[in-house]
């Protein structure tokens, strides 16, 4: 059986919620708003380190990664 809790938020907060959940059951809902933040944030982050490395630094990664792969195998 599942268990729930309750998250006290300002009325405003639950009104602009609400209307953008529509149907879907909230615990259902903010998992997907929390998933996708944490995607947005993830792909900022990687765009921010790309913009931060020079040409020649990303092809050195690109290239360690590409022998990194072929080298790696299991035991």
């Amino acid at each position: 059986m599942r268990r729930y809790a309750t998250i006290s938020v300002p009325a405003e907060v639950k009104e602009i919620l609400e209307k953008a959940k529509g149907s879907e059951e909230w615990g259902d809902f903010l998992l997907k708003l929390f998933y996708e933040v944490k995607r947005l944030r993830g792909e900022q982050a990687f765009r921010e380190l790309a913009e931060s490395l020079s040409e020649d630094e990303l092809n050195s990664i690109a290239t360690s990664s590409k022998e990194f792969r072929e080298r790696f195998f299991l035991r």
